[in-house]
């Protein structure tokens, strides 16, 4: 990685181009190119200077030089590019702060992030990761409540090239996934830019390379990896009257244990895994928990037959087509957690494998929770119609009081906010446009990773794809390179 000299642009020297060099577009002769490139240098001194030290910089590095060059070369003939460049303005200021990066970048330094760093260097090629906190994974670190294990079997959550100790459980607890990615780290030497917030990615159509800039610098790639995933952003509703609850209202981010809610009755908004976890952990705290659940949900015992059940359903489905397999799931369920529909909990027409498939709404893996449903511990209400003092009404018109209210409301995908001119992520939802398996790669180097809806499962799967993708670019570029300075 260089960053750019703190210089004035009056001090660069441009070199003399090799005459000798064969360049691979016919159209433009290369003796020619020195005549040519010398005008230009004197129309655009400074951005011709920043380019020139672009690729002077990458000389010294052995990367990627005749690509560049030939790049840079073939664009200043091109009338659009020229247009462009017209408009644009080149500061002092803006050149000293600004990183080459010769690999990828790779924006978020999550198991996702780390993922697919470890999968390019193993491949040859090193990125640079961009974390905005000051660790790895902070979502798991800092963001998630004491009690929480992993709901799927570790074989199914571990990250590619380096599989779980033998000595974890089936489920590792928060603690333990941490200790494993930080082992992964240090293992494959991935060392993120920490406290680097990206607040604009875009792509430069006049050079060719992505611009991604934060607070203090600006990093130039070939590549962009963006790795913020899923889970970027709280979704926190709004409902009426909610300046006027006079107890506290937290997101599950900022929950860690039902230690400070004893003998308290809260409310629980949200009927994800997390919401049915953070509610049996109230009841272990000897709170008074409730839940409010608005829509129709699958639950599902996490074992079956003596398998985890996302286990079993994998290995089914490579025998039968999803609607049988949901048909047994669906079975065995009501075979061993009874009718959830008695319970509050209504199920969706669709199964929970092709609700997964078609919306990307997980099923709930029962943990406990439904038990203390059932026995009269946790109570179950409709939606929120407004809020009042410490009183609840909720779409039924049942009125209750609360000590406290807890948002189990998930996450949101933040990628719109910072990424620009991109046709990969909707502006809806900032997810990728196109479904599983295919919404990996987008155009002009730019990927995604960790939007699948498939957990790490689907985070490993891109990781080695996206790793694979940019490799092979990386080396045809490096034996291109090599075939026209032979010496270097």
């Amino acid at each position: 990685m260089c960053v750019y000299p703190h210089q004035s642009t009056s001090s660069w020297r441009v070199p003399p181009i090799d005459t000798k060099t064969h360049s691979s577009h016919p159209q433009i002769n290369p003796r020619k190119q020195v005549h040519f490139l010398g005008k230009f240098s004197q129309l655009h001194p400074k951005f011709y200077s920043f380019a020139w030290l672009c690729i002077q910089k990458i000389a010294r590095e052995n990367f990627l030089l005749s690509w560049l060059m030939e790049e840079f070369t073939k664009r200043v003939h091109d009338p659009y590019f020229q247009s462009q460049l017209a408009s644009t303005t080149v500061s002092e200021d803006s050149l000293a702060n600004r990183v080459w990066v010769p690999g990828p970048v790779i924006v978020g330094g999550g198991p996702s992030g780390l993922a697919v760093a470890a999968c390019l260097k193993n491949q040859g090629v090193n990125a640079l990761i961009l974390e905005q906190t000051n660790c790895i994974a902070p979502l798991w670190k800092m963001k998630t409540y004491d009690r929480l294990r992993l709901h799927l079997p570790k074989q199914f959550c571990q990250l590619p090239l380096m599989p779980f100790p033998k000595d974890f459980p089936t489920y590792p607890t928060k603690q333990q996934f941490l200790a494993y990615l930080e082992a992964y780290a240090n293992k494959y030497e991935l060392k993120p830019v920490y406290n680097t917030t990206v607040v604009r990615a875009e792509y430069d159509r006049g050079c060719g390379l992505w611009r991604v800039k934060t607070k203090m610098a600006e990093y130039v790639s070939r590549w962009v990896i963006v790795a913020t995933g899923e889970n970027a952003e709280e979704v926190v509703p709004k409902f009426e009257g909610m300046n006027e609850f006079t107890g506290p209202i937290l997101h599950t981010s900022s929950y860690k244990s039902g230690d400070c809610f004893e003998n308290q009755k809260v409310l629980v908004v949200g009927c994800g895994n997390s919401g049915m976890e953070v509610c049996l952990d109230l009841c272990n705290y000897n709170a008074c928990p409730s839940l409010v659940i608005r829509d129709s949900l699958h639950v599902l015992p996490q074992e079956m037959l003596g398998r985890s059940t996302f286990g079993l359903s994998m290995s089914l489905l490579k025998w039968f087509p999803i609607r049988v397999v949901d048909r047994f799931l669906l079975l065995v369920s009501r075979f061993m957690i009874g009718d959830t529909n008695k319970l509050g909990l209504s199920r969706p027409k669709l199964g929970p494998l092709e609700l997964k498939n078609v919306y990307g709404k997980t099923p709930v893996l029962d943990v406990g929770t439904l038990a203390k449903i059932r026995s009269g511990d946790i109570k179950v209400y409709p939606g929120i119609k407004r809020l009042a003092c410490n009183n609840v009404e909720f779409v039924d018109g049942r009125i209750e009081k609360f000590d406290a209210i807890i948002l189990a409301t998930g996450y949101r995908s933040n990628v719109t906010t910072w990424l620009k001119d991109t046709n990969l992520f909707s502006e809806k939802d900032g997810f990728p446009k196109k479904q599983f398996p295919e919404g990996w790669k987008g155009e002009n180097g730019l990927y995604a990773i960790g939007f699948t809806k498939r957990g790490l499962l689907g985070t490993s799967i891109d990781a080695v794809r996206i790793a694979e993708d940019i490799a092979c670019q990386w080396k045809m570029n490096m034996k291109h390179f090599k075939s026209l300075h032979p010496a270097t």
